[in-house]
């Protein structure tokens, strides 16, 4: 399914985070965020997955306003992973990932062979198969990120939105995850730090700048040294990757670009 975000305005007590957004997750493709911290990434995220209702503009999903749908049903089409996650479960990991099975669930169901299976394979495909009876609340943030990613994984969405999703992980996990997003072929709309990932993963790239999309494009033609320096405010030269043939961003990190920081606070 494909998400299209129209004139979308966002914001917490009357501050304005979000101005007149507009962007496409293309059906089947990964579509990136990019931008400096508190350019309004997750904010923006946050309105895709229902937390926040924009002041003005729609999202779409498949043509269809979100606002129209229940939750249960945009539920079974859209998955998140946000960053604010309520790491304290008191649950067992199968547990935390049976939760993704909920929009399919009567009230008071209980687990049926379907649900099992889908839970397995999620966790199998995190890398986390035979931890289902582990205490959420005693792994490690890395094994805690990939749970997480298996909970939206076992909703069997149409649509995965993941903000900052290799947050805690390691190297080797990093790349395992980016290369499972790639695997899934799922409509994703995703928030990255880390440009050289984006760059790897993304098929589109939507850059934001204190809360509006200023370039929109394929990663080699977005991620270029003049845009670098003026939304990020460092000096870049931007090559290609000697393994993978991807733009390839090094950065100078001996001295900023001139001129003054892009960089921000606040929502991300």
């Amino acid at each position: 399914m494909r998400i299209d975000i129209e004139d979308l305005h966002l914001g917490y007590a009357g501050r304005t985070v979000v101005a007149g957004a507009r962007l496409v997750a293309a059906q089947g493709e990964i579509t990136g965020l990019v931008g400096p911290n508190g350019s309004g990434k997750s904010t923006l995220l946050r309105a895709v997955y229902r937390h926040l209702r924009p002041a003005a503009g729609r999202v779409l999903l498949a043509g269809t306003d979100l606002r129209a749908l229940s939750p249960a049903r945009s539920a079974r089409h859209i998955a998140a992973l946000p960053q604010e996650r309520g790491d304290d479960f008191e649950l067992t990991v199968g547990e935390v990932v049976a939760m993704g099975r909920t929009p399919y669930k009567r009230a008071f169901a209980g687990e049926d062979a379907t649900d099992r299976d889908t839970v397995a394979r999620a966790l199998a495909d995190v890398g986390m198969a035979g931890h289902a009876g582990r205490r959420f609340a005693a792994l490690s943030g890395g094994e805690r990120q990939r749970v997480l990613l298996a909970r939206a994984f076992a909703q069997s969405p149409d649509v995965l939105v993941l903000d900052e999703p290799t947050n805690h992980l390691d190297v080797r996990h990093q790349v395992e995850l980016l290369a499972l997003l790639r695997a899934q072929r799922r409509t994703t709309l995703v928030s990255l730090h880390d440009l050289n990932a984006a760059a790897s993963v993304c098929d589109r790239l939507h850059v934001l700048h204190a809360g509006t999309v200023v370039a929109s494009g394929p990663p080699r033609e977005v991620l270029t040294p003049a845009l670098l320096a003026e939304v990020f405010g460092v000096r870049a030269a931007v090559v290609e990757h000697p393994l993978t043939g991807d733009p390839l961003i090094a950065v100078d990190h001996r001295a900023p670009a001139d001129g003054p920081s892009a960089g921000g606070r606040g929502q991300g």
